[in-house]
């Protein structure tokens, strides 16, 4: 689930995650708040400038391989916060 804010600032993206217990232990909400940093790490030159962007992992994102987690992150991405 993917939240944008447009402050129309100059300044690069700002990302947020969620990542509660119920996607797994620490361990596991940790990986998955990894991945999400490096896939939002990755968009960053594709995502609009000033844009704040919330994305809050489900429980199903613990189990979802890299490629398949990317895919999804860079389609909410390209949708609501393209520049």
């Amino acid at each position: 689930m993917t939240h944008v804010v447009h402050t129309h600032e100059e300044r690069p993206p700002r990302f947020g995650f969620i990542v509660s217990k119920a996607v797994g232990n620490a361990v596991t909400r940790n990986t998955v708040r990894r991945r999400l940093k490096a896939i939002c790490l990755e968009a960053t030159p594709q995502v609009r400038p000033g844009a704040d962007i919330v994305i809050r992992a489900l429980p199903a994102s613990a189990a979802t391989s890299f490629p398949d987690l990317r895919r999804d992150v860079m389609r909410c991405l390209e949708r609501k916060a393209a520049a």
